[in-house]
């Protein structure tokens, strides 16, 4: 079996990694530098969501794989302010890809306000913390859960949930 990751993140690759060589046998992972086709600061969980089928699916093709996962970062606007969102979809066959979300955690005024005004989160997250590819590493997230959950795990949690319906699917 082939597994495609529509990223050269290495969060997101490790992640896919690591959940889906546990959960199959044999499995051969690539990672393709897929496009999003949308934003490059997705605003919503539509768009984000988006992102990430796009991902998966551009992968899967482009890989001759027989799942492509797309894994995609966004932020979301609520009425208790900008939050971060993260979504993931699991391409396969002619099937409507699976999709699951994951963690969302509130951003603070000053990333918020910042991204509101037409800047991305990886660079803005590189100058807050005064750090290079913060989005490579603990993310966001990890920076603002105070290490106790970083990028890596919160891309594990989503492909779980996007394995495990996948799972479930081929056994129905």
């Amino acid at each position: 079996m082939k597994a495609a990751i529509g990223s050269k993140n290495p969060a997101k690759v490790n992640a896919v990694k690591n959940i889906v060589s546990n959960e199959f046998e044999n499995i051969e992972v690539v990672s393709i530098d897929a496009p999003s086709g949308v934003s490059s600061q997705p605003f919503s969980d539509k768009e984000t969501i988006e992102g990430a089928i796009n991902r998966a699916e551009f992968s899967r093709k482009v890989a001759g794989a027989d799942i492509g996962i797309g894994l995609e970062g966004g932020v979301v606007e609520t009425e208790n302010g900008l939050f971060l969102c993260n979504w993931g979809a699991l391409s396969f066959g002619n099937e409507k890809p699976i999709v699951a979300g994951g963690a969302r955690i509130l951003l603070p005024n000053e990333i918020s306000e910042k991204l509101r005004g037409g800047l991305e989160l990886g660079p803005v997250m590189d100058q807050f913390c005064q750090m290079k590819d913060v989005g490579k590493g603990n993310g966001a997230v990890g920076i603002f859960s105070g290490g106790l959950v970083n990028r890596d795990e919160m891309f594990e949690h989503i492909l779980k949930l996007l394995v495990g319906q996948y799972l479930y699917h081929m056994k129905s």
